[in-house]
């Protein structure tokens, strides 16, 4: 089998190694940091004498991520992901609505749990329900859809604005990580199609019971013998000759292969493959914002919380609630705010959803800003993200900017890799279609 050098060792580049490490290649994974993962990733708590391990921002799946959920099996972790079939919704003042999967068949599941949540009228329920039908009918025929925004449709569907604040903008904003005035429809569709109307479970959620780093260490990796991991080994240069990719360079150290995968992120590779026809500028980057706060007490028994109408959006109880995990996506509201006053704002608004914070201490805290977490899922966009295959034959790309057929999510990262690896081994088959 022909050599491969992947160029990261983020989501998208991991799961090309795996693929492709797994089908008989010989793979390096040049990654600069000394973990691996990307922004999915984990790292002792800085300045901490306890030694303890974070998520940079607590990241989640649904089961409809088919891609993302088989390279956890290629790496034989698969059973460290928890699924839970509930999501809850809580308003100012601790009032809490669940969401469920009922008896009935898709896509008419919800219907029971839907009619109980307290936090929409039943003029916004009818008005939400008439546009999930409209989506479902709409997914596979309408055209226009990566050339309007999400606010833009759900304003043509005369979506209440209450509906559209609470309901859409509460899951969309955190699955593509943009306003629903900056998000193509075509996204917001995906999300709603594959996430909660294909079938009766692709809704259940599933967060990592371990430290995101912890999927994918040394001990997974021994399952696929083939791929050998450089940590601490930034790519400084790719030399081409004669329109191919000759080698690519840490410093003064030199690597060459019959194939190299780029899992760099896009404002990387625009600086270290100007042969590639690519055009970066459409490009832009949405930040997430994580907060990590420790209290001296548990401060609530549920796992996970979706809160409304305030700056916070997740909150996600890590250890026996008295360590909450807060996100908040398309933060450009935090970007340039004190940590102080990040901090602040979250325990203040916290302790409007959980009655227990309003006597609990703080013990520590921690914030996580990623500038460049994700790109822009805007209008227009679609058509210009580059496809695995490129202008430079032995040159394929990878990572969630690409088109992997998804926004940039980590089932979108794994996907962009399978593809790199189908583009170097059509026979290995590895990207998996969706479940409609």
């Amino acid at each position: 089998m022909p050599n491969v050098l992947v160029l990261g060792g983020g989501l998208a580049g991991l799961s090309a190694a795996a693929a492709l490490g797994q089908s008989g290649h010989q793979v390096t994974v040049l990654e600069a940091r000394h973990f691996l993962g990307g922004r999915a990733t984990s790292y002792p708590l800085p300045a901490d004498e306890s030694g303890e391990v974070i998520d940079n921002c607590q990241h989640i799946l649904l089961r409809c991520c088919v891609n993302l959920l088989d390279f956890y099996q290629r790496l034989g972790v698969e059973q460290s992901i928890h699924f839970h079939k509930e999501f809850f919704f809580i308003e100012p003042g601790g009032r809490t609505s669940t969401m469920k999967a009922g008896i009935l068949p898709k896509p008419l599941h919800f219907t029971g749990s839907f009619a109980t949540l307290h936090f929409l009228s039943l003029s916004d329920k009818i008005a939400v329900g008439r546009a999930l039908l409209a989506i479902q009918s709409e997914w596979h025929t309408r055209k226009d859809l990566d050339a309007i925004t999400m606010l833009d449709w759900l304003k043509e569907k005369h979506q209440p604005a209450q509906a559209i604040e609470r309901f859409w903008r509460q899951i969309l904003v955190s699955s593509i990580n943009e306003e629903l005035d900056r998000m193509a429809a075509s996204h917001g569709f995906q999300v709603f199609y594959l996430g909660f109307l294909a079938s009766s479970n692709s809704y259940q959620m599933g967060v990592p019971a371990v430290p995101l780093g912890e999927l994918y260490s040394q001990e997974a990796w021994k399952r696929i013998p083939g791929v050998n991991i450089r940590f601490r080994t930034p790519v400084t240069r790719i030399e081409f000759e004669d329109g191919l990719v000759k080698a690519a360079y840490s410093g003064d150290e030199r690597f060459t292969a019959d194939h190299y995968i780029s899992a760099l992120p896009f404002e990387r590779l625009a600086l270290l493959a100007t042969p590639l026809s690519i055009d970066y500028s459409p490009f832009e980057h949405s930040p997430i914002t994580g907060i990590h706060l420790w209290f001296d007490r548990p401060v609530t028994d549920l796992p996970h919380a979706t809160l409304l109408d305030r700056t916070l959006q997740w909150a996600f109880n890590k250890q026996d609630g008295r360590y909450i995990q807060l996100v908040v996506s398309a933060s450009r509201t935090l970007t340039d705010l004190p940590r102080n006053e990040v901090i602040d704002l979250a325990v203040r608004e916290l302790k409007e959803f959980f009655p227990a914070a309003q006597n609990a201490k703080l013990v520590k805290a921690h914030v996580v800003k990623e500038i460049r977490a994700t790109f822009s899922a805007k209008p227009g966009l679609e058509l210009l993200r580059p496809e695995a295959r490129t202008n430079v034959p032995n040159l394929v790309l990878a990572g969630d900017w690409t088109r992997s057929g998804w926004p940039a999510t980590m089932e979108g990262a794994v996907r962009s890799g399978y593809k790199a690896a189908d583009v170097v081994y059509p026979a290995g088959r590895a990207l998996l279609p969706d479940i409609a």
